[in-house]
């Protein structure tokens, strides 16, 4: 276990860390190590020696004590969990030597990383009596995993056409693995097949609706993997319920909400791309943030009013408007139709009364005490308040940033966790903290990049622990193993996280860099271009100036009311039809969840993730039962795995000795006209000059690009 644990912890690691700078990232889960780890461990069980050392004293032991068995196995698939997920401090640290060009020691990053994660521990030792003991929290991705384990350590039957589960797996990785040098190598184009633009070369308009990386995405697609699971997880293992109410969200704001506000040229919203992590100037131009910040790391304020204020896409604009209504209502959706449980949950704890079955068995194990927990937390409080003094010169943080970051973490935590725990889907707190930090001290990017990850990703740090300890509690491993396996694999994934990201950046020429990287060039980092972008309009300006009384978009601040009383509405509509089973699968903070992850996911990761998540959710499972559950899950972890290798051989092979093609099929984006303005007489470097807008076409010579 520790052996074959900490290795798929460091793979997964270093696998994620470096698939998440590309065009499209994509997160292998620990289901492939999962499954692959089996004959590893068969291979061990049979080949170590099983020589007892010390033998008769109370130091004995042996590196061989039985056959592998589930237990191990599980406790394996707890490490890889702590690679799987990328720590989010890891943007701080892009955002500052990449973007802002600054100075940050690799300890000082080290440091935010292992106590963003670690802090994660003291909300899991909290709430694991309402997120992990009742049987309602059921955590949809854990019986993802429980069925591979079950699939994997009881007697397998050979299925109808003769296949077993891992020799199903075995194929489906070849699969992956070769069909992967296709997009990834030879014809990049099939990562994002945009019909339209293809159709209509000339047309600002058909561009930006068929545009599936800069526009609507109407009839865009990808057949590549890591188009399809990069940003929403993999397809296969979303509930069908929680598919349906992300696509209502996609199509509704996608198709309906964004169109109307840009042709009405809602906030000016067509003097810019219809669709951009951008920040611009009211012409049109890109914001040159470096001529808005003093030689302090601080904005210069008379440099700023000279440069004029900063405008969004309004995707973007739109994207913090859902994030907020996403807040409000997590905690009235979590309050109208769990509140009443968790009240009860609450008295029960503290009588002590009824239990589930699970719960009454894992009783029989000797129990995390709450106070390792609680020292844990206070301790971490303790360390990142010291660090973030003594390094203030570059952290920026003051000491009640910190605390107050804690404190709503703390307060989400639970909220935020019912909702992951029983639709497998995770509304987030970034744009909230961004905001609060924005408002009490603004001016400083860095303290309010610091102050997301403290608030924000602790908060998700726990959750993850807590899934992880749902984990166990279904398998019935003994809770202080599982303690250690989290601990240890924390330590293990901050330090590889962190050193592959450093690689990159000193080996990568122009790595994140858009403007200097080659064509077709995977490096463009669009996860990092939005956080950078958040902290220029959080941080460096400010909340104030931006969506206060006095900013261009004050009015955003009504989507905090409108998302407090929609679950109301849905509410009462379940009251009024009780015998209508579909009301009660509306869930509006997942209609929110997903929709807020644009950008930097795009329409096509959408388009392609709904349709597979379709086939597989609702076709498959409904009229091919049986081979959903042999198989589904097992699919799933095999693309992952045969992709995530094959990815890597590419870099390693060709992409260090820059060996690359150069034709038709190497374009990804066959759209260019798709980013640019449709106002008459904006001029923007490598777009149309418009007389007039008469379909979006081109009316004059295209401007020549730089």
């Amino acid at each position: 276990m520790w052996f074959l644990g900490s290795i798929t912890c460091f793979l997964l690691s270093f696998l994620n860390q470096f698939f998440w700078y590309r065009r499209e990232p994509l997160t292998i889960t620990s289901i492939s190590a999962q499954i692959a780890v089996v004959p590893l461990g068969h291979l061990m069980a049979k080949g170590i020696n099983d020589r007892v050392f010390f033998k008769g004293s109370k130091w004995e032991f042996t590196l061989n004590p039985g056959p592998f068995n589930v237990k191990e196995h599980v406790l394996i698939t707890i490490f890889a969990n702590s690679g799987a997920g990328n720590p989010y401090a890891i943007h701080v640290v892009s955002a500052v030597k990449l973007f802002y060009k600054q100075k940050l020691s690799f300890w000082v990053a080290l440091i935010v990383i292992i106590t963003t994660q670690v802090l994660g521990f003291g909300w899991a030792g909290i709430f694991r009596r309402y997120l992990v003991e009742p049987a309602a929290m059921w955590w949809p991705q854990n019986l993802v995993q429980v069925s591979i384990f079950r699939a994997l350590h009881d007697k397998e039957e050979r299925a109808k056409n003769g296949m077993t589960r891992n020799q199903f797996f075995l194929i489906a990785f070849i699969c992956s693995f070769g069909y992967y040098v296709f997009p990834g190598y030879l014809f990049p184009m099939l990562s994002s097949l945009s019909w339209l633009c293809l159709l209509f070369p000339s047309s600002v308009l058909v561009q930006q609706l068929g545009s599936g990386l800069h526009g609507l995405g109407v009839g865009a697609i990808g057949l590549d993997w890591s188009t399809i699971s990069s940003y929403l997880g993999s397809p296969l293992a979303s509930p069908w319920f929680a598919t349906a109410n992300i696509a209502v969200g996609y199509f509704l704001i996608m198709y309906a909400v964004t169109p109307l506000m840009y042709w009405f040229n809602v906030y000016k919203a067509r003097n810019f791309p219809i669709f951009s992590d951008g920040l611009f100037k009211e012409n049109g131009q890109d914001y040159n943030i470096s001529n808005i910040i003093d030689p302090n790391f601080h904005i210069d304020l008379e440099k700023y009013d000279h440069e004029g204020r900063i405008y969004l896409s309004i995707v973007l604009l739109l994207t913090y408007g859902f994030s907020f209504a996403c807040l409000t209502a997590t905690v009235v959706h979590v309050f109208l139709f769990h509140g009443r449980d968790l009240w009860h949950l609450s008295k029960s704890s503290i009588q002590e009364k009824k239990m589930d079955v699970h719960t009454k068995l894992m009783r029989k194990y000797k129990q995390v005490p709450e106070w390792w927990f609680t020292i844990i937390l206070l301790i971490n409080i303790a360390a990142t308040v010291f660090v973030c003094e003594h390094y203030k010169n570059q952290l920026q943080l003051p000491w009640w940033g910190v605390l107050l970051a804690c404190g709503l973490a703390f307060f989400f935590t639970l909220p935020i966790g019912v909702i992951t725990a029983t639709t497998n889907q995770t509304p987030g707190l970034n744009v909230i903290t961004e905001y609060i930090m924005g408002y009490l001290y603004p001016g400083y990017p860095v303290a309010n990049m610091c102050f997301k990850v403290y608030g924000y990703i602790s908060m998700k740090q726990g959750l993850t622990f807590l899934q992880d300890l749902k984990l166990g509690h279904y398998m019935k491993i003994p809770p202080r193993a599982m303690f250690m396996a989290q601990v240890v694999g924390t330590l293990i994934s901050a330090f590889a996280h962190l050193g592959t990201a450093w690689w990159l950046m000193d080996s990568v020429p122009n790595i994140c860099d858009r403007a200097l990287l080659p064509q077709g060039s995977p490096w463009t980092c669009p996860a990092d271009h939005v956080f950078y972008d958040a902290s220029v309009v959080w941080g460096l300006i400010g909340s104030q100036r931006i969506f206060g009384n006095l900013g261009y978009y004050s009015s955003i601040n009504w989507f905090f009311l409108i998302g407090a009383v929609v679950p109301v509405f849905v509410w009462l509509l379940q009251k009024a039809f009780p015998n209508h089973q579909w009301i009660r699968l509306i869930s509006v903070p997942v209609v929110l969840a997903g929709i807020i992850k644009i950008p930097p996911a795009t329409a096509v990761n959408y388009n392609s993730w709904i349709i597979i998540a379709f086939i597989s959710g609702f076709v498959v499972y409904r009229y091919y039962k049986i081979w959903w559950s042999c198989h589904n899950y097992v699919l799933s972890g095999a693309l992952d795995a045969g992709l995530a290798f094959m990815g890597v051989l590419l870099y390693l092979c060709l992409g260090q000795e820059h060996v690359s093609l150069q034709w038709w099929g190497s374009h990804t984006d066959t759209c260019p006209l798709a980013s640019c303005p449709t106002v008459k007489g904006n001029v923007v470097d490598g777009c149309p000059i418009l007389s007039r807008f008469s379909a979006g076409h081109v009316e004059k010579a295209m401007f020549p690009s730089t």
